[in-house]
């Protein structure tokens, strides 16, 4: 049978809200913004290194590489990473971030010369009225701020992307001045940020309509359109889904959603969100790698229950949900036994379903670990498993498992000798 046959999906009940073959862009956010994360541990070089080539991996499009502004250090890497990228003939596309200010645009003109690479600037600047209130300023300084920066950048060659913190808190005319502005000095992309995580979906979804109705098209330049989100409210994924639906051609994330206070997008779950959404289409086999290696590198545990990546994503211990799984495999079919109980296919991001045994198990479950691994499931192995596991208050380890494994056959072989 079909999938289809098997599964009834309303979400494609009505026409979908992202046509199919539309080509989505992905911009890492890990390595700069995802650094700003006040309880991460900054990586060393070859460890950002090591991240760069697992985003290349992914099919990553662009990456944020650093503030080479902020430091000497914050300089460095970024030289490094831009020359990586040179010296091993990565594909993905370099950005930098930096104020709209001449001397945080200096360094990336240095870097892009140094290296012999073309970096886009990310040029960001507050525009909502209730930062306007602390800081004093008004819209007109801001655009005179704006004009300085973007054609300072764009007359050093660098492609620049024109960023305004907290655009979905600020009002629609200063919008609509600042990127305006932006465009007209020479910015090509416009980027549309969640700051604070204050947006739902139909707030991402009217900012990036009101952009693309109101600056883009009347602008009469080719402009990407990014979105930028933060994960405050818990709707980071969900908020850029709606403003790719609403026209957006990138969104922004970081692995594990790190940055501020809670976080970017995660990268991980738009990876998975666009692959079932049919927007992208590639090998995600070392999505768990990257994920692992930006853990490690900033010594940020990964959640056991934490979406695909998690090492409770594709594992049960359950009976009634382990016994369907096990019926699936039974019938030599991955998909299904992928499905049953998954609305994340494992295989299609190199992972598995992994059956444990504990205390809610069923005797199927034993029976199924102990086949996996070669070992015949005798009635004595079993019951002696199975009792273990309903007196155990957690899943019980492979250590103690395979050591009631050997008891069970010490028992065995007198019964065979008689």
């Amino acid at each position: 049978m079909n999938r289809e046959d098997l599964i009834y999906d309303w979400n494609t009940v009505a026409d979908p809200e992202i046509p199919s073959g539309r080509r989505v862009l992905l911009n890492d956010e890990t390595l700069r913004d995802g650094l700003q994360n006040p309880s991460v541990h900054d990586p060393t070089i070859g460890e950002k290194i090591e991240i760069l080539h697992l985003m290349e991996a992914l099919g990553i499009d662009t990456v944020n590489i650093g503030l080479p502004g902020a430091g000497p250090r914050a300089y460095a890497d970024t030289e490094a990473l831009a020359r990586e990228i040179v010296s091993a003939r990565l594909k993905i596309r370099p950005n930098c971030a930096a104020r709209t200010h001449r001397n945080d645009i200096r360094p990336i003109v240095e870097i892009s010369q140094r290296a012999g690479l073309k970096l886009e600037a990310a040029t960001f600047i507050g525009s909502s009225p209730i930062r306007r209130l602390v800081e004093d300023w008004t819209v007109e300084h801001l655009q005179r701020m704006t004009e300085d920066a973007v054609t300072f950048a764009a007359s050093e060659g660098l492609p620049v992307m024109y960023v305004t913190e907290d655009t979905i808190r600020t009002d629609p005319e200063t919008v609509k001045a600042l990127y305006s502005t932006a465009i007209r000095c020479g910015a090509r992309a416009a980027v549309l940020c969640d700051t604070v995580g204050h947006a739902t979906p139909r707030g991402a979804y009217n900012l990036v309509s009101f952009v693309i109705e109101n600056v883009v098209k009347t602008s009469g330049e080719k402009i990407r359109v990014d979105w930028h989100g933060h994960n405050d409210r818990g709707l980071s994924v969900a908020n850029s889904i709606a403003a790719i639906a609403a026209g957006a051609d990138q969104v922004h994330a970081a692995a594990l959603g790190l940055g501020e206070r809670v976080g970017n997008t995660p990268m991980e779950l738009m990876i998975v969100n666009l692959r079932l959404l049919g927007l992208i289409d590639r090998d995600l086999s070392r999505l768990k790698d990257y994920s692992e290696a930006v853990a490690r590198a900033t010594r940020t545990p990964i959640p056991a229950n934490y979406p695909v990546v998690g090492r409770d994503a594709f594992r049960t211990a359950t009976g009634v949900h382990a016994a369907a799984i096990v019926k699936a495999y039974r019938k030599n079919d991955r998909d299904l036994a992928n499905s049953i109980y998954s609305g994340v296919p494992s295989h299609m991001f190199g992972l598995e379903q992994i059956i444990e045994i504990g205390p809610l198990s069923g005797r199927s479950n034993v029976i199924f670990w102990l086949e996996r691994r070669g070992i015949p499931a005798t009635d004595e192995r079993v019951d002696r498993i199975f009792s273990a596991a309903k007196q155990a208050q957690e899943i019980l380890t492979e250590a103690e498992i395979l050591r009631l494994v050997d008891a069970a056959q010490s028992d065995e072989a007198p019964k065979a000798q008689k």
